[in-house]
């Protein structure tokens, strides 16, 4: 088998393309031959050691696969030779063959491809039980999304707009708004790609005149750094301020801004969610099954590589410029 190997932290230019052992499934584990693997910001961190969890090294990056199981280890109960499945390893998922627990994977929905599968759970599975078991969003509510166009951002985007909320997307540029548009986005945002004290005044104050009287209800924060405060500025009384991810820094916030606004700043991690709720996470998967089935989202693939190619994804990642989604296909 090959794998995608960093043998010391640094940016995608130190990953290998390595010959390896091909593994044998253990007591409840699978093998899956990877057909497709979703590439997602966590992966540029985690070849670098800023990641919240820190593989012993040579590992591969990739959280999330696709394929098909051609083995099955002792135990295995549900899963059989042959079966297609999404798979989420956490890591190691760049890489042609793929040992992971039988539980760590979903049967695909029929009729799903591989590129789809392994570009679903990751960004829907994050946006979904942010925008529903962390913010409790509502029909009606106004839901603003920066880094709107990403891969998160996008499933945001749509799962906001199935659950009937008015959306106002903030992104960097024309291309990703118009991107927003067209995934349903009823109002976007441009902001500028650096952010000073007068850039800040100047989106709050856009944010707020879009938003209307009440302000923002849910805000969902992809991006961190200096844009996090003047969105927290537009909040709407008793508002939700979500916390997702940090490409541009994690922020400073007044925290007195809470109080004059009665709004809760809500932490997302949805991987530990995931381990800490096994059943609410399993309820939600059918959620966004049943959603992809009836058409309400879908993955936006807008850029696809060869395994082998996956430091030129992982840099596509890293420069901010992508529309939804990032995906690496194995032949």
């Amino acid at each position: 088998m090959k794998a995608m190997l960093s043998n010391a932290p640094g940016g995608p230019g130190t990953l290998e393309w390595t010959e390896t052992q091909t593994p044998e499934p253990k007591k409840g584990e699978v093998r899956v031959a990877v057909k497709a693997a979703g590439v997602n910001f966590p992966d540029t961190l985690i070849i670098r050691d800023l990641y919240q969890l820190k593989p012993p090294r040579p590992f591969a990056p990739g959280g999330e696969v696709a394929g098909v199981v051609e083995a099955v280890g002792e135990g295995c109960e549900t899963l059989s030779v042959g079966d297609n499945v999404i798979a989420m390893p956490g890591f190691g998922g760049f890489v042609t063959h793929i040992c992971v627990p039988e539980i760590a994977c979903l049967k695909m929905p029929e009729g799903m491809p591989f590129d789809e599968a392994a570009s679903f759970i990751f960004t829907y599975g994050t946006s979904h039980y942010a925008l529903k078991d962390r913010a409790a969003l509502k029909a009606g509510e106004t839901l603003l999304i920066l880094g709107a166009a990403g891969g998160v951002g996008a499933a945001a985007v749509e799962l906001g707009k199935a659950a009937g909320a008015r959306v106002i997307a903030a992104v960097s540029s024309e291309d990703k708004a118009t991107f927003c548009t067209e995934l349903g986005a009823d109002e976007t945002i441009i902001y500028p790609r650096e952010m000073d004290r007068d850039a800040q005044k100047t989106l709050s104050g856009e944010i707020k005149k879009i938003a209307g009287p009440k302000g923002v209800q849910v805000a969902y924060d992809a991006v961190g750094g200096d844009y996090a405060e003047p969105v927290i500025r537009s909040m709407g009384w008793g508002g939700r301020f979500l916390v997702v991810g940090f490409p541009a820094g994690i922020p400073s916030i007044p925290l007195n801004l809470t109080l004059l606004k009665s709004c809760q700043i809500v932490g997302v991690f949805w991987g530990a969610s995931v381990r800490m709720d096994p059943e609410g996470h399993a309820a939600n998967m059918a959620d966004l099954f049943r959603l992809y089935a009836e058409g309400e989202v879908k993955p936006r693939i807008t850029a696809r590589f060869p395994m082998e190619e996956a430091a030129k994804a992982l840099d596509h990642i890293g420069d901010r410029k992508v529309l939804g989604k990032v995906v690496l296909t194995v032949d």
